[in-house]
């Protein structure tokens, strides 16, 4: 576990700190390789499957990564992450980030994965896994391509929102939960990186919370969720509002980024874009 877990903060910290696309790439394959043994470790049929689509979801997105910047290279004789300037490179990386994140249409794995990992790993996945392509697009947001960006931040929230509706599995719910996240996310980045990073770091804290919450109540299911009150009704009642949080409600932490978002939205004028985020954030 001690490997596992240096690796993977070695892994995240080389992708966040490199200059060159290479390191960047050797630091992602890095990070998957130290997952998946923790996404597998309990030998279960469901966990082995989970941690099959984690790395063959997360290698194709990290050879799409690689072309893109060969590609690039290849363009504009530029290794360096911030120049990236050829507009295919940009396109293919755009959407090789959207794989490693689970930004719809390419979210089918992220539940799954979710469903089949412990809740410690679940929430490795959700939080600093996603760190090191959030920095990556961070490095590349003047060149990202905006209406693709845009078109997958709505439907990301969209559908984060409906299917998460008719779930009774915790951690798929949370797994949604994230999705829906990162289309905020992903809507910004383009205008303004260091709020999609405030709002990274705001969920982050917030799934933490809710995560460690329900590891130490033991909770996989709502049905189980039901009957905590009468055990640890303090720990309840501080779940009832980190969740609240996480969703958004105006007087709690998760309202702040949401609202700056709209607000660099307006500014921007997309209204529209702002509007229609905000409203499907309500599911």
């Amino acid at each position: 576990k001690l490997i596992f877990t240096m690796s993977l903060l070695l892994g995240t910290t080389l992708t966040i700190s490199s200059n060159h696309w290479i390191t960047a790439w050797a630091g992602l394959e890095i990070n998957t390789l130290a997952i998946l043994p923790l996404i597998s470790k309990s030998h279960h049929p469901r966990a082995i499957e989970a941690a099959t689509k984690y790395f063959l979801t997360q290698a194709a997105a990290s050879a799409l990564v690689l072309f893109s910047s060969m590609t690039n290279a290849w363009h504009t004789g530029q290794w360096d992450i911030t120049q990236l300037t050829h507009p295919t490179s940009c396109l293919i990386l755009t959407s090789a980030i959207a794989i490693k994140l689970g930004l719809v249409p390419f979210h089918f794995w992220f539940p799954e994965v979710m469903q089949g990992s412990p809740l410690t790993t679940g929430l490795l996945l959700s939080t600093i896994m996603k760190l090191p392509p959030i920095s990556l697009l961070f490095m590349t947001s003047p060149s990202l391509n905006q209406t693709l960006l845009t078109c997958m931040a709505i439907i990301s929230t969209a559908l984060g929102g409906w299917m998460g509706l008719n779930q009774t599995q915790i951690r798929k719910i949370l797994a949604f939960s994230s999705i829906s996240h990162l289309g905020w996310m992903a809507i910004i980045i383009p205008y303004s990186p260091k709020l999609a990073l405030l709002n990274f770091y705001l969920y982050a804290l917030m799934t933490t919370a809710v995560f460690l919450t329900l590891n130490s109540i033991k909770t996989l299911k709502l049905s189980t969720l039901m009957t905590t009150w009468t055990k640890t009704p303090a720990l309840s009642a501080m779940l009832l509002l980190t969740l609240l949080s996480l969703a958004g409600l105006p007087p709690l932490t998760g309202f702040l980024p949401k609202w700056l978002i709209i607000q660099e939205l307006t500014k921007q004028d997309m209204i529209l874009a702002a509007t229609v985020i905000s409203l499907l954030s309500l599911l």
